[in-house]
């Protein structure tokens, strides 16, 4: 595939595009295209939260950890990406690390309970 075909279109036609990918479990060409609308648009976060989700299904757990990062710093409370931070991490074997972002995120979304959570393999 062309590199052109991943700057074709809109921002709005690379957004489907990308997202199209990702539901077909395609993430490294979703991730290509979200890179350019990240560089494109870097104050938005829902195509940064997609492209930690491909770097993260495709297993660059350091690109997921760094896109998760820039979108905490734009939305603090955003619970989705402290959960995605969280597991992100447990997944490069830093759980310490990893326990506070999923307190967190399990706060944020209303679930006080984690430990319960983690006893019952939820």
């Amino acid at each position: 595939m062309s590199d052109t075909y991943f700057e074709f279109g809109t921002a709005a036609d690379r957004w489907d595009r990308a997202q199209m990918f990702f539901e077909a479990k395609e993430y490294m060409t979703a991730a290509r295209i979200l890179e350019g609308l990240v560089e494109e648009v870097p104050e938005q976060v829902s195509p940064r939260l997609l492209l930690a989700r491909a770097y993260y299904h495709s297993a660059r757990l350091g690109r997921a950890e760094t896109e998760l990062r820039a979108v905490l710093e734009r939305d603090p409370v955003e619970p989705y990406a402290r959960l995605m931070l969280g597991r992100t991490l447990e997944r490069q074997g830093r759980s310490a690390e990893a326990t506070g972002h999923l307190r967190m995120a399990a706060a944020l979304s209303g679930d006080f309970d984690v430990d319960a959570d983690r006893r019952t393999g939820g």
